[in-house]
């Protein structure tokens, strides 16, 4: 008789993207750490009160190209996991969207910070494509408003000094309870309230695993951390807990 496969959380955070192209923000050669200036940029106060931050903002979104990234051998290797018939829920402090991209379905991942590929109107809440919103960038329009009311066009993201979606929360924290395995790849897992749900899934018995290449405030917590490259590491990690039918 096939033993039933455990409950798998994963938190991804900048780690598992940088292999894609989409530059990390606290390791050594972060975003944060090279221009601290460029915090400011999705700092929601800054943002809204300051049309050339708002400007240089959506320059840096062209320039970054996350839209045209594509997935890599760790997001590759979650969605194995999954359709290996392992139950797999994804918790992600990544707006790249590339989850999804990959092949894992809508609702296994819950985006904490929110996703980058949509704009939102901060007056009347219309959201829209973010592909969109840099055409129109590209077009000359150098801070894009609302088409329909006119107000402040924003990323669907969280930045810093907002909250976060607390229903997204809720169900995060639901499933740092209920999981049997968390694994945290790629996160510096300093920034809260994200971070602290691995100290909760460990909490209530989880085996906890950090996959990082820095070390982090849950090292002491976890059953097991990893150091190596995440391309490399997180396929040979999640292939031990895919389910076996064979038995």
């Amino acid at each position: 008789m096939t033993a039933k496969p455990p409950l798998v959380a994963i938190l991804t955070g900048a780690g598992i993207s940088t292999d894609s192209g989409i530059p990390d923000y606290r390791g050594p050669n972060g975003l944060w750490r090279r221009d601290p200036e460029a915090e400011k940029l999705v700092t929601y106060a800054y943002y809204m009160a300051d049309p050339d931050v708002r400007r240089r903002s959506w320059q840096m979104r062209r320039a970054t190209g996350t839209l045209q990234a594509r997935p890599n051998a760790g997001h590759d290797a979650i969605v194995r996991l999954e359709r290996s018939g392992t139950p797999v829920r994804v918790l992600t402090q990544n707006v790249d969207g590339l989850h999804q991209l990959a092949g894992l379905p809508e609702r296994k991942v819950l985006e904490l910070h929110g996703s980058v590929r949509s704009v939102v109107c901060t007056r009347c809440h219309r959201r829209s494509g973010m592909a969109e919103a840099l055409e129109r960038v590209a077009a000359g329009d150098p801070d894009p408003a609302c088409e329909k009311c006119g107000g402040v066009l924003k990323p669907a993201t969280v930045m810093f000094g907002e909250a976060l979606d607390p229903m997204v929360l809720g169900e995060a924290v639901a499933v740092a309870k209920a999981c049997e395995v968390f694994i945290a790849v790629g996160t510096s897992l300093t920034v809260h309230p994200a971070a602290a749900l691995a100290g909760l899934a460990a909490d209530h018995g989880a085996r906890l695993v950090v996959v990082n290449a820095e070390p982090t405030p849950y090292d002491e917590r976890a059953d097991e951390v990893v150091r190596e490259p995440i391309g490399e590491a997180l396929p040979a990690l999640l292939r031990r807990y895919e389910s076996r039918s064979d038995g």
